[in-house]
């Protein structure tokens, strides 16, 4: 027997979802927008070159408490003036900063976009990079923490 539609819609169907293709649409861009922490690693840990550039758009103070290996320090604010400098725009820039509650690499990603760079969000941040288990650079070497069983199950693997 099919179900029924409730009389009253609760919070989560009161908007009714997108039609399929639309979602797909909707999906397949949100692709194009953001990298996960665990697909950044495995292609940085591959060898060889990865195809983009890291960039870190925290403080220094930030920074120093750890970055990722081979990530490049360009805090937001700096963007527009070193940007061109330090980046070649024909090579794909992924950007991250804290981690979800930290909107700076939204911020960092919107300035480069703005300056002409192709450019992906690192979901996550730099605490999905350290609660995945990857190792990490401080000012006093390296670093890595266990892996968080919540986050990453298998390393590398979010199970998706």
């Amino acid at each position: 027997m099919p179900l029924s539609t409730p009389a009253v819609p609760n919070a989560v169907l009161r908007v009714p979802p997108a039609a399929p293709a639309e979602a797909a649409a909707h999906f397949r861009a949100s692709l194009a927008f953001h990298a996960d922490v665990s697909d950044v690693a495995a292609a940085l840990a591959a060898g060889g070159d990865p195809g983009f550039v890291v960039v870190d758009s925290r403080s220094t103070e930030a920074w120093d408490q750890g970055r990722l290996p081979g990530a490049l320090h360009l805090p937001t604010a700096l963007i527009p003036e070193r940007a061109e400098g330090l980046l070649d725009r024909s090579v794909p820039v992924v950007t991250y900063c804290w981690g979800p509650g930290c909107n700076g690499a939204t911020r960092a990603a919107l300035a480069l976009a703005e300056l002409g760079y192709r450019v992906k969000e690192m979901l996550g941040g730099f605490e999905y990079w350290a609660r995945e288990g990857f190792a990490y650079d401080t000012w006093q070497g390296a670093g890595r923490r266990a892996t968080d069983a919540l986050t990453a199950p298998v390393q590398g693997d979010c199970g998706c």
